[in-house]
């Protein structure tokens, strides 16, 4: 494997792949194991050239790159914390054609997507910060928003770390990196 021609991302100020304490507090295992997971994702993009996070290897799905499934973990933090939970209006690519959208990011380079994915977690940890884990979803166009946000952390920690497989699995087949701690 030669070294990548792009720089590592400072993550000094990101999360890390740390799992929370045995005896936290709910609240503070919940976040903690969103972070890990977020973090993890995020890893897996570490040193990965521009033409191997837009690199498609999967043949029948051909938009599940590095580059789309960040993409699409940023909007799946938009869409459960500040649409279903809060009630914020429901736009961006996840609400757009044609399906999967929010994957389609041909032409973004992975810096930028990576650096979405950051504002958009701190925005989703200033909303857990501050409500309830017994608050449910405000928005009235989905279902979903009859769940708690004890229930939205649960099943972000589902989608976040079932991508992350997905990030641990691409990267393997593009280069032959493997891991997640």
């Amino acid at each position: 494997m030669s070294p990548s021609p792009y720089p590592s991302p400072d993550l000094s100020s990101y999360p890390s792949r740390k799992r929370p304490a045995y005896a936290a507090d709910e609240r503070t295992q919940l976040v903690g194991w969103l972070d890990t997971q977020r973090a993890t994702a995020r890893w897996k993009c570490e040193e990965l050239s521009e033409a191997d996070a837009h690199r498609p290897v999967l043949p029948s799905s051909p938009l599940m790159t590095m580059a789309g499934v960040m993409s699409h973990l940023r909007w799946a933090e938009h869409l459960w914390f500040e649409v279903v939970l809060l009630g914020r209006p429901a736009v961006g690519p996840m609400f757009d054609e044609p399906e999967n959208a929010d994957m389609r990011v041909e032409g973004v380079p992975l810096a930028e997507l990576l650096d979405d994915y950051d504002r958009q977690v701190a925005v989703s940890n200033e909303i857990f910060a501050a409500q309830s884990l017994d608050d449910v979803g405000r928005h009235p166009d989905f279902d979903a928003s009859g769940a708690s946000l004890r229930w939205i952390m649960f099943h972000m920690i589902e989608e976040t770390a079932r991508h992350a497989g997905h990030l641990d699995a691409i990267r393997e087949i593009l280069d032959g990196r493997t891991g997640h701690y």
